[in-house]
């Protein structure tokens, strides 16, 4: 009997020295209830009052007005779990389970201490990207205030008349691109300060590394752009130009041999001059393409520069196979009055023209060699056998008329009358007759 109360004794002994920790455990219990559902109702409330809601909906965010409101009771509710986390550690502790308690005490003060570093990104990137917009509109409005795009469309275009509502209903301009611009290269640095002041070394540095070489490479591509529109715009100085002097010099005149139907609808003038800002506007993107410092695009700028000078002489030749051909073809027209022959004569022409370009060009040399040898080889054998056996009596004939040609231009020349036909066939030996 004295056992049994020895054991009633000492529980009860237990259960008064655990009782006040439980006590307090209930206590933490009750007050994190209330607080939660204060907050929660809080942020509901807040919200709602704000009508956030709406601005969900407004935003893309909520499909509707009650999808808002649902998006809302869950937010209240995560405020509600995140109360409930603060106290666990406490309540734990409270009932003798610290050693369940310590990982989750850790992980808040871990959070409790990398939320001054939050906060600080946090307001960087609020102050950088307001910064950043107001230089964007600040950019955009005074680009706008100088008409920038109706002076860019005035030197790169014909249609100098653009304007200012036709820019305005433009979804890019030049106003526009450059204000992104400048948007992007301030929020450049921005993003790299919040992500060094996270100080998450395992995401940040990664992140800050390319973010820095954007940013040193930003001076190579304003030097590259700025080199392309000097470029655009000297080509289309020059251009214009040169086209005016060679209009004015007449050569237009000749420029019904470029065209087939013998017109004068293609001008040499705008050919030349067209050819000539291509070649400027490559030198200035090969320049460009080398400003950038990058080793794959040197390469490309340095094989476009190699390969230049044999563009230009393949269109030299494929020039002068155009205008030749239909330059000879008119004179033998107009010489002979055979359309065929001169017809003939220019189609000889474009084809070699064609061959030599492209031979000039390096496009599948061997291809195109051994397929113009098979054409003159075919084209030749064609004539023989047709000129030899479907045409022997035309042959016969040609072959008579050439040789009596032939006779009359040496009896020309050595003064004497040309013989007739009886003369031809008598034998001058035999005696003749009375």
């Amino acid at each position: 009997m004295s056992g049994f109360t020895n054991s009633l004794e000492s529980i009860w002994v237990s259960f008064v020295g655990i009782l006040p920790r439980l006590l307090g455990a209930i206590l933490l219990i009750a007050l994190a209830w209330v607080i939660a559902s204060l907050v929660k109702k809080g942020v509901v409330k807040g919200l709602q009052a704000i009508n956030f809601n709406q601005r969900l909906s407004n935003w893309g965010v909520a499909s509707s007005v009650e999808d808002g409101n649902r998006v809302i009771d869950s937010i209240g509710k995560i405020f509600y779990y995140l109360i409930w986390l603060f106290f666990i550690p406490g309540i734990l502790g409270q009932i003798g389970m610290g050693n369940i308690a310590t990982p989750i005490t850790n992980m808040f003060d871990s959070f409790l201490a990398f939320l001054p570093k939050l906060f600080g990104a946090v307001v960087i990137l609020a102050i950088g990207y307001f910064v950043a917009k107001f230089v964007k509109e600040l950019v955009r409005n005074l680009l706008e205030t100088v008409n920038v795009d109706r002076f860019i469309n005035k030197y790169t275009s014909k249609a100098s008349n653009v304007s200012a509502s036709d820019v305005e209903k433009q979804r890019f301009t030049i106003a526009k691109v450059l204000a992104n611009t400048v948007f992007i290269i301030i929020l450049i640095p921005v993003i790299t300060m919040a992500l060094e002041t996270l100080a998450i070394r395992s995401i940040s540095e990664p992140i800050v590394n390319v973010l820095n070489q954007v940013l040193a490479a930003i001076p190579n591509i304003l030097v590259a752009v700025i080199l392309l529109i000097a470029g655009g715009l000297i080509a289309k100085f020059v251009g214009d130009l040169l086209e005016g002097l060679l209009e004015n010099s007449g050569i237009d005149r000749y420029s019904r041999y470029l065209n087939t139907s013998g017109s004068s609808s293609i001008r040499l003038s705008t050919i030349i001059a067209k050819i000539v800002q291509t070649v400027i506007v490559v030198f200035f993107l090969v320049e460009a393409l080398n400003a950038l410092n990058l080793e794959i695009l040197n390469s490309i700028g340095i094989a476009i520069i190699a390969y230049l000078p044999s563009v230009l002489i393949g269109l030299v030749i494929l020039g002068l196979g155009l205008f030749g051909g239909n330059a000879l073809s008119a004179f033998i027209k107009d010489s002979t009055g055979s359309v065929m022959t001169g017809e003939i004569v220019k189609y000889i022409l474009y084809v070699l023209a064609i061959f030599m370009t492209l031979d000039q060009l390096q496009f599948a040399s061997t291809i195109v060699n051994t397929a113009f040898l098979f054409i003159i080889g075919g084209l030749a054998v064609a004539f023989a056998l047709a000129f030899g056996l479907g045409g022997k009596d035309f042959a016969k004939r040609q072959l008579e008329k050439l040789d009596k040609k032939i006779e009359e231009e040496t009896n020309k020349t050595a003064g004497t009358a040309p013989k007739t036909e009886t003369e031809k066939t008598v034998d001058p030996s035999e005696p003749k007759q009375l």
